[in-house]
């Protein structure tokens, strides 16, 4: 036991299942199946879309929502949550002592805009004047910035007040595992007390899901349980907008407040397999071996994504110990790429908080947990690259 274990006292989650912790734990615990999922919007492909969110909530000003693209005001929104899950209504007093650790994503482009470039493309052979035109004429100022992958902590600084140190990782699952990793440490070092971590995506725009598809990871046609994809057609990944956010504290500093955090969390381990020479099951089993994580009745919270060969080498992995209990989330929220380890290390802290593991997702791939979770191991392996772990567990 350490003034610097890092602890976790505010969780703020925003993905199909609605908004904030109890909404969560109650749909999961319901045995929640994939029925938000959307089939037709973009067919052939499948998403999980962001419910219907009342955003004047955590993001009073009108002004502050228009500038803000969706995946900005979904991280924003969860950002709020967590802060006042936490117990920091008041923004103005504490706002300079809490750091800022953000997985991020690129914007989201103008698709408008660029559907009026090619249409005129069509008929134009000076292309390079066409598009110094539109530049001009078409495209704000302000979108330039909106590409800016830290303009979530710039709107997150100016709409909570949030005004200390701030930090962006930028790409994929690996951004989240790096944010959360690097909150952690600093607070381990006493570089801080306070650190907000977390990502958000927006699954609902054609060039984000078009980024996947050029690698041909998103899965077509019928829906199909997370560990039940493998050869099915298409790649696996069935995509979801939302946004996931933790307060990490020292436990000096929750302790100082009187606040009661949800759980510890462990060392971060994280990798890089190099997948083209078939390294990722040996990388995990590295990777949990440094996690200290116990061999058997263990509720298992994976991030895994559904492309296949990488959940294929995660639920190989996990089934060498069969006692554990996984829950392979993203079978119901989707898959939500920078936030995906933020949200899962979520679920585990409050399934050690209230001392049980939620229902299994699939039946036929994930089992009850026996006896009480003390502890919950958080799995991200990455749809395309990036691997990383953690051991949460509860406060001592």
């Amino acid at each position: 036991m350490s003034p610097r274990d890092v602890v976790i006292t505010g969780i703020g989650l925003l993905s199909t299942l609605g908004e904030g912790t109890d909404a969560h734990w109650n749909a999961l615990a319901a045995g929640v199946t994939a029925a938000t999922a959307d089939s037709t919007r973009f067919a052939p492909f499948t998403i999980h879309p962001a419910p219907a969110i009342e955003w004047g909530n955590q993001i009073p000003k009108r002004g502050d929502q228009r500038q803000m693209e969706t995946w900005q005001r979904l991280g924003t929104y969860a950002a709020g949550l967590a802060l006042d899950d936490a117990g920091f209504q008041d923004r103005e007093t504490w706002g300079a002592d809490m750091d800022m650790v953000i997985a991020a994503g690129g914007g989201e482009r103008d698709v408008a805009v660029d559907d009026t470039i090619l249409d005129a493309a069509r008929t134009r052979n000076d292309r390079g004047v066409l598009l110094n035109e539109k530049l001009t004429t078409e495209l704000r100022p302000t979108l330039f910035l909106a590409q800016l992958s830290n303009l979530l902590a710039g709107n997150i600084s100016i709409v909570h007040k949030v005004t200390g140190s701030s930090r962006t990782f930028m790409g994929e699952e690996g951004a989240g595992i790096s944010a959360v990793d690097t909150a952690a440490a600093r607070i381990r070092s006493g570089q801080s007390t306070r650190v907000l971590v977390g990502g958000a995506y927006n699954a609902e725009h054609p060039d984000m899901l078009m980024g996947y598809e050029l690698g041909g990871f998103l899965h077509r046609g019928a829906l199909r349980p997370l560990w039940q994809r493998e050869g099915a057609e298409g790649g696996g990944v069935a995509v979801g907008s939302g946004a996931a956010f933790l307060v990490l504290e020292s436990r000096d500093s929750a302790e100082s407040r009187g606040r009661t955090p949800y759980a510890m969390l462990g060392p971060v381990v994280s990798g890089r397999a190099r997948r083209s020479r078939g390294e990722l099951p040996s990388a995990l089993a590295d990777l949990a071996a440094r996690t200290a994580s116990p061999a058997e009745d263990l509720l298992v919270v994976s991030g895994a994504s559904g492309a296949h060969e990488a959940t294929k080498a995660e639920k190989d992995f996990l089934g060498s110990f069969p006692g554990n209990a996984v829950r392979g989330f993203s079978g119901v929220t989707g898959h939500l790429k920078e936030a995906q380890f933020p949200f899962a290390i979520g679920l585990a802290a409050l399934a050690v908080s209230r001392n049980a593991a939620f229902p299994p997702l699939d039946a036929e791939n994930e089992r009850e947990l026996t006896g009480v979770p003390s502890a919950a191991l958080v799995t991200t392996v990455g749809y395309a690259r990036g691997e990383g772990m953690v051991l949460v567990t509860e406060v001592d």
